[in-house]
């Protein structure tokens, strides 16, 4: 999922991009409204909007966002210091669908998108075991014949992509390290390096496209399929 940040703190910028990074999202940044005004909107699956900027406020970038068809159900959040009540119920009224107040606690910024992603997610994105299908949203995996789709185009996954996916995908929002994943997707009688898994992940996450930010890494501990 692609998250736009734009405040023209630029250290806060680079902060919050590398934290939600960490989290799987694919982050871009811009120091003003109109900087972030310039880029394809729709393509953002959330947008934390800084309230305080130079010519044009968050307030006004927002409405902006909200006043446009093309763009209206990206959900904002708000980070600003101005906690106040009168400002928090502004924001809420313009159409954001949370306020974090400055400073920020970078634990409750990753779980507040969470839970606003989690909100805006369309129900076809529900996982669905069935057999030996594994549906999740627009992936279809086939554990009898061994092949998976993504809306409807087989995916060209070598045998161990393929593993690493239907065990992702029976197993969501759960925690594996690489020797869990080496122990589970890998033959026992093959001796591979750690580097491996990293690998083969980041092929993986390329080939299953819009899905790959799911597959998210979990610093010093290993990879998940967050739903």
């Amino acid at each position: 999922m692609k998250i736009l940040v734009v405040d023209d703190e630029l250290d806060l910028c680079e902060i919050l991009q590398y934290n939600l990074e960490t989290e799987g999202y694919e982050v871009m940044t811009a120091n003003s409204a109109e900087e972030a005004l310039e880029l394809p909107l729709h393509e953002f699956s959330l947008i934390l909007l800084d309230v305080m900027m130079g010519e044009m406020s968050g307030f006004q970038m927002a409405r902006k966002i909200k006043d446009n068809p093309a763009t209206s159900q990206i959900p904002i959040i708000f980070i600003t210091a101005l906690d106040d009540e009168d400002n928090t119920v502004k924001g809420l009224n313009i159409g954001a669908d949370d306020y974090i107040a400055k400073p920020l606690s970078m634990k409750e910024v990753k779980a507040r998108v969470r839970a606003v992603l989690r909100r805006f997610n369309p129900p076809s994105q529900q996982r669905e075991v069935t057999g030996s299908t594994i549906c999740y949203g627009e992936i279809i995996v086939d554990l009898n014949t061994k092949t998976a789709k993504l809306d409807g185009e087989e995916l060209a996954l070598t045998k161990l992509e393929f593993e690493l996916l239907s065990f992702f995908l029976r197993n969501p929002d759960k925690v594996f390290s690489r020797e869990d994943l080496l122990a589970r997707c890998w033959p026992q009688d093959v001796y591979v390096l750690d580097r491996t898994v990293d690998v083969n992940i980041t092929r993986l996450r390329k080939k299953i496209g819009r899905y790959g930010k799911q597959i998210k890494t979990r610093i010093g501990y290993g990879y998940c399929f967050e739903k």
